[in-house]
């Protein structure tokens, strides 16, 4: 057994959580649930006690864990009983009871957002304003004390990225090279270098291939986007791009980017910026680099919209009144949320060649079995009554990636992990594990 599985390196912790929770743990059946991972944690009654977390990360460290979910129960006798919960590699952690997240029954697959390749458009190029030329000089003016790269520097970082940088770009590193030792600890000289060319700069080799892989996102949320390039639009619609090299960071986590796969209203190695606030789609900053640079361009704004019917439709009271209203040949994501009248039946979706995502909450449809005319799903999202009749009926689809348990209301979690267990293996995936410790605090 590992580490983590020492009743002693909780016991700091547990009795924190005995400590608050007490009253109710005194209550026969009861139960409280928590999450220690080495990037955050979320544990009951928890008061700035570093100390009774650091236990806990110096055993997670040990057996080489990033995060484990723990249920807290008083045993026969007033003894404590822990379950250790990990979810293992087939499980994205969550924020319910007990931090599991979507169950990803395939290893390696994303939404398909994320699987979105860019299009090819016939006669796109530069913008007039592209001026490699002018841009050096106009950095060059800005920066007259600045370390360039050398040719072989940039040649380097081409070979890394697998990608012939752009002339701007290569203008843009012959004056500076960004690197921190360049300014010998001068704040001011990178705030220089800042101001005269519109972002944080990343050095040299910091700069990277903005494609989908740099951009995860949890199955939770990504099965529940979409993503739509228009006829008009400057930039495409994408988790990420082959062709968008991120150069620089807004200060506020959104990143700087050129675009070698521009839209089809948009010109080749166009200035786009990346929001951290959402997880697919960028917004065009600027025509070029010469133009957001020399006309210090800084205007952009955040608008993308994830409601975006027909492709995705919301049965729900307030919205759509039912399937049939939402069923469409475009529709890929469907949710169907507890404010509707009465349980739906899915039958006018059946056959509809793109829906790939159904977010159905608890006790909303009317015959669960109807999923199976679902035929292009891929990420299932539904209550455990709704799984258990897919379960004991052999229908849960074979055509999914990823699903997750919609979980209301206190429910006690051990069910619920073997509810998660019983669906990755029928893809025979990683199970989740539970180790049961007692102890006497």
């Amino acid at each position: 057994m590992g580490a983590i599985h020492d009743f002693a390196v909780w016991e700091s912790l547990l009795r924190i959580v005995r400590g608050s929770q007490g009253e109710r743990l005194a209550a026969p059946g009861s139960w409280v649930t928590g999450q220690v991972g080495l990037g955050g944690w979320s544990v009951p009654g928890w008061r700035d006690e570093f100390s009774a977390i650091e236990g806990v990360h110096q055993a997670l460290r040990a057996d080489g864990l990033d995060n484990v979910s723990f249920i807290c129960e008083t045993g026969p006798g007033g003894k404590t009983l822990l379950h250790v919960v990990e979810g293992g590699p087939a499980v994205e952690y969550g924020i319910t009871s007990p931090y599991i997240g979507a169950l990803v029954l395939v290893e390696g697959a994303v939404p398909e957002p994320w699987r979105r390749l860019p299009e090819t458009v016939p006669g796109a190029g530069p913008a007039p304003s592209a001026d490699a030329a002018l841009l050096e000089r106009t950095l060059r003016e800005r920066l007259p004390d600045a370390v360039g790269a050398t040719e072989a520097e940039i040649a380097g970082a081409e070979a890394r990225l697998g990608v012939t940088l752009p002339d701007e770009l290569k203008a843009l590193y012959r004056v500076t090279r960004a690197r921190w030792q360049d300014w010998s600890g001068d704040y001011a000289a990178q705030e220089r270098v800042r101001d005269a060319v519109g972002c944080e700069l990343f050095p040299l080799d910091g700069l990277y291939v903005a494609d989908a892989r740099s951009r995860p996102c949890p199955w939770q949320y990504a099965a529940k986007d979409v993503a739509v390039t228009g006829p008009d639009d400057a930039v495409q619609d994408l988790a990420g791009s082959p062709g968008w090299i991120a150069f620089g960071d807004n200060g506020g986590g959104d990143r700087v980017a050129l675009d070698l796969t521009p839209g089809p209203r948009g010109h080749l190695g166009q200035i786009i910026m990346i929001s951290h606030e959402e997880e697919v789609g960028a917004h065009l900053r600027a025509e070029s680099l010469t133009d957001m640079v020399v006309n210090r361009r800084n205007d952009w704004y955040a608008s993308r919209t994830r409601n975006r019917p027909p492709m995705v439709a919301h049965v729900v009271r307030g919205a759509l009144d039912s399937v049939a209203a939402a069923a469409h040949p475009d529709l890929e994501v469907l949710g169907i949320g507890e404010g509707s009248r009465e349980p739906v039946s899915l039958t006018p979706a059946a056959g509809l060649p793109r829906l790939r995502t159904l977010d159905a909450c608890p006790g909303t449809l009317a015959d669960p079995l109807e999923i199976a005319g679902l035929k292009a799903l891929e990420y299932l999202r539904l209550g455990p009554e709704e799984w258990r009749v897919l379960l004991d009926a052999g229908a849960v689809p074979r055509s999914l990636s990823a699903a997750s348990i919609d979980v209301r209301g206190e429910q006690h979690p051990v069910p619920l992990l073997d509810l998660a267990n019983e669906i990755l293996a029928l893809w025979d995936r990683p199970l989740i594990t539970r180790t049961v410790l007692e102890g006497d605090l």
